[in-house]
């Protein structure tokens, strides 16, 4: 017997609902074991990020070493890398270990509305890293800041995600799920859309649910994506699949209560499939 292995690369939310907490409860819960390395450190709760301390690039790279050189990843999941230096040392570990699986989740803006990716290492991301990426996947506004196209809003158009992707892809990517969870509901949906790696043009709908409980549903999906690809599935499958968790999530989430502020964005809940509440 053998664990289907996942590492996240990413930062570390001290109030649990998203970063590398997120993604290794997202781990668990779909049966995969979980490993991190860290590259930064965040102060956070339901409220806002209140510090940020990022972690040296040769730390860094020493965790990577230590995974891959003696564990191993059946994928990868990215998320959080703040600065140029520390884009290159991941990019530079992918290259030399070469995960078969890589989803790059392009983390820049907390829920709270905190800045999470430095301007300069923005270019860095998209020269080196979009091009390693299994599946690339971006929020409108995360892909409107790597398009430099302010037109991406929550009045966009289908037909406008379709164009963004597909520019998206144009970086290297070798799929592409553009999120459209900021923009308006289509009769009480939410369309993302994705290009797979047959470069098939194809919707995945979810409902829409109203409820604060929305921290770190990037990185659940992104990490889900992640955990369905180590156990086999095709990209198309791997999506289809962790949007469906994604949405149980969110929905059992829903009815929890985390945080003393009745302005904050709690997390969803991982465990749902696995916890009773009785």
């Amino acid at each position: 017997m053998i664990y289907k292995k996942l590492l996240t690369i990413a930062g570390s939310d001290s109030g649990g609902g998203a970063g590398i907490q997120a993604d290794i409860k997202t781990f668990s819960a779909l049966g995969c074991y979980g490993m991190s390395v860290l590259t930064a450190l965040t102060a956070q709760n339901t409220i806002a990020v209140t510090a940020i301390h990022d972690l040296p690039p040769s730390f860094i790279k020493s965790q990577l070493d230590a995974v891959f050189s003696d564990i191993g990843a059946d994928a990868v999941k990215i998320g959080m890398l703040s600065t140029p230096e520390v884009i290159e040392t991941v990019a530079n570990a992918l290259e030399e270990y070469k995960p078969r699986f890589v989803v790059l989740d392009p983390v820049m803006v907390a829920k709270s509305g905190d800045k999470l990716l430095r301007d300069e290492a923005i270019h860095t991301l998209k020269s080196r890293l979009i091009p390693m990426s299994t599946i690339l996947t971006p929020n409108l506004p995360e892909a409107a800041i790597l398009l430099e196209d302010a037109s991406l809003t929550a009045e966009s158009s289908n037909a406008q995600l379709e164009e963004s992707a597909q520019a998206l892809c144009n970086f290297g990517a070798n799929a592409v799920l553009l999120k459209g969870g900021h923009r308006n509901s289509i009769n009480g949906e939410i369309h993302d859309c994705l290009i797979n790696d047959e470069k098939e043009m194809i919707w995945i709908k979810s409902v829409r649910l109203t409820t604060p409980n929305t921290h770190g549903t990037g990185c659940t999906l992104s990490s889900a994506i992640a955990a369905y690809l180590a156990k086999g599935m095709s990209l198309t499958e791997a999506v289809r699949n962790a949007s469906k968790y994604l949405s149980g999530a969110i929905e059992a989430g829903s009815m929890m209560k985390l945080g003393k502020s009745e302005n904050g964005h709690g997390p969803v809940h991982h465990f749902y499939q696995l916890w009773s509440h009785t």
